[in-house]
């Protein structure tokens, strides 16, 4: 029998969002396991930072234009469940997911870097909320190997379950572990069982609450227009600010603003291409080091104008291709994917299907976001004007939640 690994990522973003909880999400119904968990000591790796940049703006680029049109995905959520099945691989399919997740760094860097980021966004300062879980979901005929568990917990902190995953009951299972875990902004993200190959799912979930550190005035929310790709206008709210400072980016093609929240290290960004400019050329011009550059180059701005476009959006896919074609290929091919070191099943392992599902809203206070992901293993600059900016959203836009200290982007979106 082929068994498989499954990868879930549901993503749930919303900007300023602070709505109430809803009633609490039905228990999870699945065994929960223990292991001896295996840790590491966290450190920040600079290599594994600018990776995951890089990473994050190829998946955003490959899965925009898969799509033809907006979409929105979290690097972070991603990452961290393929790191885990990372530390089931070996050999050469090990080695990709240290180049495409560590940019060449060893394994036991690359979970020290993401314990160390876990570590970090567990402890942000302001009214920042930042909840980030992981779970793995091991059929009982799937073989898995308890160090690999123990590796998953350690480093992960990842709970542990048991689950028939060919049954219907599983649906329903990791649906609402993923709902309470994004503040029930994800309230479900898969739609049917697994087929009896299915081995294990590891999934991440990122539930995000931020407060702007200069919120916006809702009195000087108003409509204008918003001219879409082919000129296509339409009137929305925009929010407003004038005479305000903010950092300000800027480059030979773009220009954008960095709105920072009150913990003083994360960040929202809108990048827009220069008038004339056609977004998908200048977006899929863009590269992981071209983009830290910039963010690194801010300068805080005094600006005239800046508005921005109250808005929600959500998105939802499957990513195995993409992630194939960006140099995971290995993992996603029966046969040549060697995940000897998760599983005892002779006939070996490989991932089969990456989910992910995103959703966003921002608003005058500041920002809500939640991200969760679901990885299954079948077996078998210039300076700014002095005068002042006015810079108006009101053509098709990057944007995103970044880490200002590490430039690691925990969302990419596109607004067109």
């Amino acid at each position: 029998m082929r068994r498989t690994l499954a990868l879930s990522l549901a993503l749930s973003l919303s900007l300023g969002l602070l709505s109430g909880c809803g009633p609490a999400a039905p228990a999870v119904q699945a065994q929960e396991l223990t292991a001896q968990p295996v840790s590491v000591q966290p450190a920040g790796s600079p290599a594994v930072d600018q990776a995951l940049t890089s990473f994050g703006l190829s998946l955003l680029q490959s899965a925009r234009e898969a799509e033809s049109g907006p979409v929105l995905l979290s690097p972070l959520s991603a990452a961290l469940a393929l790191s885990m099945a990372a530390n089931g691989a070996d050999g050469d399919t090990l080695a990709q997911f240290e180049t495409v997740l560590g940019g060449g760094v060893t394994l036991d860097e690359l979970n020290a870097a993401c314990a160390q980021l876990l570590s970090d966004y567990g402890d942000l300062d302001g009214s920042t909320e930042c909840l980030i879980a992981n779970s793995l979901w091991t059929d009982p005929e799937g073989m898995i190997r308890e160090d690999f568990i123990g590796k998953c917990q350690g480093i992960f902190d990842a709970q542990v379950f048991s689950q028939d995953l060919s049954a219907p009951s599983v649906v329903p299972a990791v649906n609402s572990w993923v709902s309470e875990h994004t503040n029930k902004m994800i309230p479900s993200i898969l739609s049917k069982p697994f087929n009896e190959n299915a081995a294990l799912l590891l999934v991440n979930a990122l539930y995000l609450n931020n407060t702007w550190e200069t919120e916006f005035d809702p009195n000087n929310t108003y409509l204008r227009g918003f001219y879409h790709q082919g000129s296509d206008k339409e009137s929305m709210d925009f929010l407003n600010a004038g005479f305000v400072t903010f950092p300000y980016l800027q480059s030979e093609t773009a220009q954008g603003a960095v709105l920072p929240y009150d913990d003083g290290r994360l960040a929202f960004f809108a990048l827009m291409p220069e008038e004339g400019a056609e977004f998908e050329v200048w977006l899929n011009s863009l590269d992981g080091e071209t983009f830290t550059q910039l963010l690194e180059s801010r300068r805080n701005t005094e600006f005239r104008t800046l508005a921005l476009p109250k808005f929600g959006a959500e998105w939802s896919g499957q990513l195995q291709d993409i992630l194939s074609a960006l140099g995971l290929d290995l993992a996603f091919t029966f046969g040549e994917a060697d995940f000897s070191l998760m599983g005892d099943d002779p006939n070996g392992y490989y991932l089969s299907q990456v989910i992910h599902a995103a959703k966003i809203e921002v608003n005058e206070k500041g920002t809500e976001a939640a991200a969760a992901t679901v990885v299954e293993a079948d077996s078998g600059s210039a300076a700014p004007p002095e005068t002042g900016v006015t810079l108006i959203f009101d053509r098709p836009f990057l944007y995103g939640i970044v880490d200002l200290q590490t430039g690691v982007p925990l969302f990419f979106g596109t607004f067109e």
